[in-house]
């Protein structure tokens, strides 16, 4: 008798089992929007040499909310984002664009899969009536 068991029986993983997290060991994950543009916030201000009475103050919020939101505790409105970067002598779109930047050096975040191939005929927009 063999201990090998019928092909029918055999159970091949999906991945390897290196590949998958441990028990009690979580996968990493990718960093809260919140936390990107707080620490962008908060490095800008310091770089600047401001207190966060200063920025807040400028920013017509208060200096409790600013210090939740540079800590990522808070998720900030657009309008409050825009006010604390203008403080800082940024656009929202600055402030933005650096958190973007972050979010894409971020350790453990997979690379999104772009196709580098097409299979479709016009190899571009396609409008439909």
């Amino acid at each position: 008798m063999t201990d090998q068991m019928p092909n029918a029986a055999r159970v091949i993983p999906l991945r390897p089992p290196a590949a998958r997290p441990t028990p009690g060991q979580d996968a990493p994950r990718e960093p809260l929007w919140r936390d990107l543009v707080g620490d962008v916030l908060r490095r800008e201000r310091q770089a600047q040499e401001r207190t966060l009475k200063d920025v807040a103050d400028e920013a017509r919020i208060s200096m409790p909310y600013l210090s939740e939101v540079e800590r990522g505790r808070k998720e900030a409105s657009s309008e409050v984002l825009a006010a604390a970067a203008h403080a800082l002598g940024l656009s929202l779109g600055d402030l933005l664009a650096r958190a973007h930047g972050e979010l894409v050096r971020a350790p453990g975040r997979r690379p999104a899969r772009i196709p580098t191939t097409t299979t479709a005929p016009y190899n571009g927009l396609c409008l439909a009536a």
